[in-house]
């Protein structure tokens, strides 16, 4: 059966805001600031337990999360020291017979800032299914949708190093990855222009479109 490799992303060291809302969604081992990731997404889903478990038997990773749906399956592999978690990526490569190069490219569906958010707005964000902090009213709110839904943690991971930005919802998961970070409006603009900067990155190694 043919394997597709959608996302894989090292994350050098998660930011302690992103580790923490990890942890909160984590069935597995909670990952902590400062840790290396590895983020998997493959189709179909059913994929991800032989490559989970090969990473697992070779190296020392732990892993934090495993996502399997029908058409996409996801983890999240993490250790303290780096290079475990590059040398996991390198097991889960071989296994597939694929390059890191061989990933999907990283598609922007949504890209938006909106400032000064209401009160009205706010407390809807708030009450839905969320993670992070709570959004306050008057900030200015960054979304971010991405395809392959796995490369949004590593925009998440990289607006969080560059702005002094709040951490709202993440949701790594199904067709579309989804951010949503707050901040003033200069904190905003960083973070977005962080997290698209990270994603050109990523997509200058990526040979499919």
């Amino acid at each position: 059966m043919k394997i597709s490799l959608r996302t894989f992303v090292f994350i050098d060291a998660l930011q302690p805001q992103l580790a923490s809302y990890l942890a909160t969604s984590s069935q597995g081992f909670l990952p902590v600031a400062g840790d290396a990731c590895l983020w998997v997404e493959v189709g179909p889903g059913m994929a991800v337990h032989s490559l989970s478990d090969a990473a697992l038997k070779k190296t020392n990773v732990r892993m934090g999360e495993q996502v399997v749906e029908r058409s996409f399956g996801s983890m999240e592999l993490h250790y303290r020291n780096q290079s475990e978690v590059l040398a996991a990526g390198g097991v889960i490569l071989q296994q597939l017979g694929a390059s890191e190069q061989s990933r999907l490219r990283c598609k922007v569906a949504w890209n938006e800032i909106i400032r000064a958010i209401t009160p009205d707005h706010a407390t809807l964000i708030n009450r839905q299914f969320r993670k992070g902090s709570m959004i306050l009213p008057g900030k200015s709110m960054f979304i971010l949708e991405v395809e392959p839904a796995g490369y949004i943690v590593y925009a998440a991971n990289e607006a969080e190093k560059a702005a002094q930005v709040t951490l709202v919802d993440v949701r790594p998961f199904g067709t579309f990855g989804r951010l949503t970070m707050m901040g003033n409006e200069a904190e905003a603009a960083e973070a977005q222009r962080a997290a698209i900067a990270a994603i050109e990155r990523l997509n200058q190694s990526a040979t499919h479109h």
